[in-house]
């Protein structure tokens, strides 16, 4: 296979910068990214939002270790930290359980901007896990109790025959309950990066980073 070159393709960031006077804390800096990224998707910028790539760490069979990522949605966020949810038994979840250090990444490539969050995954309460669930709709609830996240299946055909039963199960029009397997997580920031492109790669890169009840603030180089 012949190597694929990319080394001339680049873009010129120049949408936007960040100033030496950022905010205390970054929550603020936080919702207002994260709001202009929602209105830019409802213009039809082609990315999700809410979309954030979870990156953990998991110790195989040999002792070593080995990153994962992939990318959920973020569902809902404060001071505390920031929530996503899942089927505990996944291969995130058993991460977490085995492991609470996480790393959140954004990436809203259109505006030239990125958030990094370090941080320490707790499960959420399970009265915050039922409020959820209730609100999904209910295809994506019955299928949260078809799918073994993270486990091997035959085929797409096993796939959808174990949604169909999950479907049978649930046919009458009482709520369908939140599997006992699935749950959510809170990430609890210890550090948080904004990263705005700049001209000649001279990007900005603001860090928070948490000390006791305050945040110390430092400008990075790109």
């Amino acid at each position: 296979m012949s190597t694929r070159d990319l080394r001339d393709r680049r873009l010129s960031y120049d949408a936007d910068t960040l100033g030496d006077s950022p905010a205390p804390e970054p929550f603020a800096f936080f919702e207002r990214w994260i709001a202009e990224a929602t209105d830019a998707q409802d213009e039809g910028q082609p990315f999700e939002a809410a979309s954030m790539t979870v990156s953990t760490v998991t110790q195989l069979a040999d002792g070593s270790w080995q990153p994962q990522a992939r990318v959920v949605l973020l569902k809902e966020w404060d001071e505390r930290g920031f929530v996503f949810y899942t089927n505990l038994e996944s291969d995130k979840g058993r991460a977490l359980a085995a492991n609470p250090r996480v790393c959140l990444s954004f990436n809203w490539g259109a505006l030239q901007r990125q958030v990094r969050i370090d941080g320490l995954a707790q499960q959420v309460d399970r009265s915050q896990v039922d409020d959820y669930f209730s609100v999904r709709p209910r295809a994506s609830q019955t299928g949260a109790w078809a799918s073994h996240q993270s486990s091997p299946i035959g085929s797409r055909e096993e796939l959808e025959r174990a949604f169909a039963d999950a479907e049978d199960r649930f046919a009458n029009d009482d709520p369908v309950p939140t599997p006992p397997f699935w749950g959510g997580f809170r990430v609890v920031p210890q550090r948080i990066e904004f990263w705005q492109g700049r001209r000649s790669r001279l990007h900005d890169r603001i860090v928070y980073t948490r000390n006791d009840d305050a945040w110390d603030t430092t400008r990075l180089c790109p």
